[in-house]
């Protein structure tokens, strides 16, 4: 079985040759796969000459892998002729990426050596065809699978939330949203396998519907900077990978299990994999549960527990001619959503309870805290999602057709009447079909050509009693091509595409006694939406160059133009967003957002010191946020449904965002197991042309210092494996630049934390791994703090203890342990 490891455990620096040791003819191909060929190689260190066993070695855009035997040899019999980019990957030893030629008959004899620094040569896929991450001048981070599960987190974006660059809206544990470089919701593409995430975007308290058990790694791909995706990735693009097909002959499994102290988390995950003469599957089914969590300041916090069942997997075909593969995935979470509200004597939390045919207000005891349940008003959530993955070579040179068709059903309801619990007031039925064709022609003189074409077809339906945001229809699609060409060291990169967007709002009529739907033409009909009809269309761009001036010393520059059209929120909402204590309401005539960024980036790697900084503007045209209404008077518009419920509209203006990301890394010598890893990473956000209190956008996270010592141990002992042992110190700065107009935002002070890790492989006396054991510690000290981008820091104000809203978890302790099976 292969795996893409860590570039936390291996680095860059490539050294190898190719001499000929003798040819290898290539096999007779099959009648059914007459393109078919046999390719060998052989893996020795560099410094020894012994053979390397267990490496892996992966195609990642023909989706083949295997891993060399006990004298370091590998060999695959049904690769494509063409070139194509491999990657050989060994614990310990440089990664080596290179473009090898298929149908060389040639032996490949590649020598290995020892890793000291901890930045590898990583191979991107959410660029254009694989590309080493050194050599592609757009932002871009990969996080593997083995620090993933160095990391403990209560959900998929809660994981890569400590990315530099990287941030997260919170609702409570299980509602995540990514936030890139200061811009999230829409401005942000998430990507499943390649594919784009359907679900209810718009919203601030919709999550990422995604099983975190099921993620191999996740590319972070950081500004307006890839075209393969369609509009909206004008933050960026955050690409979560399942595992490659393993080695053919090959039929293995993973079992997990992981608890959590703070909120009694538990999540539970059965993986199965095969390849037998090409034909391979994956299937994974996860079960997560997790109670009320926990902090200093409000002990537990009522109704932040979930339950969660997930189920996904392909089965398919890799042969000389490529690869199809059949997708699923379902998603299915039932969370509690935190309102917040505080006995005015005890300052402990209440609930709505029904008595006869009322609804009473009264206090949660101790035994409503503990255990599993939920109570409203909560949230379900169905996501099911069926599509097909397809790579087919054409012709002998390696070009390469690329196919993607899914088709995605989003169930979201809300319930929140405790006289009627199991009737959904919002309820929305987001249907989408999507598409993407990508050609990849085959390599000339360094040239590489990806053209193609990506669409969808939305529906999303109310079927509840409450109504925010109209029934919509959805249709768009865009063309583009992008170009790649290497100079020795530099490597240029340049792209274009185009997009058309069209929304076709309904229009919807309630009766003023009811509130329900009814006819145009009754009496008492009132319009709750006006229905529209909106088009917009636009180009986006990206030019980039990376310059290796030498083996150590890397620059890169980027500038790209990104396009957004407004989400439905923003033109067509009316009504009150419970999750923003607010009545929104939408304008039709919102224009498309555009914008210009521009991306430097220095990087310098040597045995023992690693160190890069990336800097970036970004310029936003007809940026899209939220204005609070005032009256004649010039205090709030409150609306009837209730007396904190303020008016807002959504208005457009101007936006510059400033910042970047430094990573400073240590490895002394000849202390190469220690690990010194330091990174920062800020933004600075304004509007440009309003008053004083409206000049920073809303929702922008504060500076962040992140500072790691960690020790690797190769090995202790004859069953210990791969041992390491971390303690963190995460210091985040206070947040004195926010949106103060209208109450909207207020300021955050600085808090730090703690964390700490440690974990190992245990092997049995003939060295095969039993099982790996993680052990993490977030928040050691138990500080109690509350984020800038909590939503709950707004919650209503505790009158015992003088503070408001409710703050983020408190200590917690993960045990996670995984458990590799082979039946084959």
């Amino acid at each position: 079985m292969f795996r893409t490891y860590s570039p936390a455990l291996l680095v860059s620096a490539l050294s190898f040759s190719l001499p000929v040791r003798g040819q290898v003819a290539p096999a007779a191909a099959p009648a059914r796969s007459r393109a078919a060929v046999t390719f060998a190689g052989h893996l020795t260190d560099a410094a020894t000459g012994e053979a390397i066993p267990g490496a892996n070695i992966v195609f990642p855009d023909l989706k083949q892998g295997t891993a060399s035997d006990a004298t370091g040899r590998f060999s695959f019999s049904n690769l494509p002729r063409g070139r194509f980019s491999m990657q050989v990957v060994s614990l310990g030893y440089n990664t080596i990426t290179q473009t090898v030629d298929t149908n060389s008959g040639q032996l490949l004899e590649l020598k290995l050596t020892p890793a000291a620094t901890e930045i590898g040569q990583v191979v991107v896929t959410g660029v254009s065809q694989a590309t080493e991450l050194r050599r592609s001048p757009v932002p871009t981070t990969v996080i593997d699978r083995t620090r993933l599960n160095q990391t403990s987190s209560t959900n998929v974006i809660d994981a890569i939330a400590h990315t530099p660059g990287v941030s997260q809206i919170t609702t409570g544990a299980a509602i995540s949203k990514p936030v890139v470089r200061g811009l999230g919701y829409n401005r942000v593409v998430t990507l499943n396998n390649g594919a784009k995430q359907e679900g209810q975007q718009w919203g601030d308290e919709h999550g990422i519907e995604i099983d975190e058990f099921s993620i191999d790694r996740a590319e972070i791909i950081k500004g307006p900077g890839s075209l393969l995706y369609g509009s909206d990735a004008m933050a960026g693009v955050i690409n979560f990978l399942a595992p490659d097909p393993i080695a053919e002959g090959h039929i293995t499994g993973t079992a997990t299990a992981n608890y959590q102290t703070n909120n009694h988390q538990q999540g539970y995950s059965l993986e199965n994999a095969g390849n037998i003469n090409g034909l391979n599957w994956l299937v994974r089914g996860t079960r997560k549960v997790a109670g009320d969590y926990q902090n200093r300041y409000d002990g537990r916090v009522f109704n932040s527990g979930f339950n969660e069942w997930d189920a996904n997997g392909y089965l398919g075909l890799n042969k000389a001619w490529g690869y199809s593969h059949l997708t699923f995935s379902t998603f299915n979470q039932n969370l509690g959503l935190i309102e917040g509200v505080r006995d005015s004597l005890s300052g402990r939390f209440v609930r709505d309870v029904a008595v006869g045919n009322q609804v009473q207000s009264r206090v949660v005891s101790d035994d409503e805290l503990r255990g599993y349940g939920l109570a409203v008003p909560r949230q379900l959530v169905n996501h099911l999602r069926l599509g097909t993955d397809n790579s087919f070579i054409i012709g002998q040179k390696g070009g390469r057709l690329a196919l993607q068709v899914n088709y995605q059903q989003n169930l979201r309801r809300e319930y929140g009447n405790a006289l009627a619990p199991e009737a959904a007031q919002l309820y929305f039925q987001l249907r989408t079909v999507d598409y993407a064709v990508r050609y990849f022609l085959p390599e000339l003189n360094g040239w590489n050509l990806a053209v193609g074409t990506t669409g969808l077809r939305q529906q999303n339906r109310n079927l509840g009693t409450e109504f925010l945001i109209p029934a919509y229809d959805m249709t768009e699609g865009g063309v583009f091509g992008v170009l790649k060409k290497s100079f020795g060291s530099l490597d240029l990169s340049g792209g274009l595409r185009y997009d058309v967007r069209r929304i076709s709002a309904q229009s919807l009529y309630l009766d003023a006694t009811t509130e329900q739907p009814t006819a145009p033409t009754m009496p008492g009909a009132e319009t709750k939406f006006p229905g529209f009809l909106s088009t917009f269309q636009n180009y986006s761009g990206s030019l980039g160059a990376a310059y290796n001036l030498s083996d150590r010393l890397t620059v890169k520059a980027n500038v790209s133009r990104g396009f957004r059209a407004p989400n439905i929120a923003e033109l067509g909402a009316n009504g009150v967003h419970e999750g923003t204590i607010r009545y929104e309401v939408g304008a039709p005539s919102l224009k498309a957002e555009t914008s210009l960024q521009v991306d430097a980036g220095v990087s310098y790697t040597s045995d023992h010191v690693r160190f890069t900084i990336d800097a970036f503007e970004n310029s936003i045209n007809n940026y899209i946020f939220e204005r609070r209404v005032l009256n004649r008077a010039g205090t709030d518009s409150l609306v009837s449904t209730g007396p904190n419920i303020g008016l807002f509209n959504y208005v457009q203006g101007q936006a510059r965002l400033q910042g970047g990301e430094v990573t400073l890394d240590f490895h002394p010598h000849p202390l190469d197991w220690l690990h010194f890893e330091n990174s920062f990473a800020m933004v600075r956000a304004r509007q440009l042309d309003v008053p004083a209190d409206q000049q920073y956008l809303p929702f922008i996270p504060a500076d962040r210092l992140q500072s790691e010592l960690r020790g690797n141990f190769r090995r202790q002992g004859k069953r210990l494996t791969n041992v390491y042992a971390r303690f963190q110190l995460e210091q985040t700065f206070a947040q004195n630049r926010y949106f103060a107009a209208y109450d909207t935002e207020t300021a955050t002070p600085a808090y730090t934390l703690f964390n700490a890790g440690a974990g190992t492989d245990v092997a049995d006396a003939k060295g095969k791994t039993l099982f790996s054991l993680y052990i993490t510690a977030n928040n050691l000290f138990d500080v109690a703090y509350q984020s800038h981008l909590s939503r709950l820091k707004y919650e209503d104000f505790n009158y015992v203890t003088g503070r408001r809203g409710v703050f983020n978890m408190g200590r917690t302790v993960s045990l996670k342990v995984v458990v590799p099976l082979a039946f084959k």
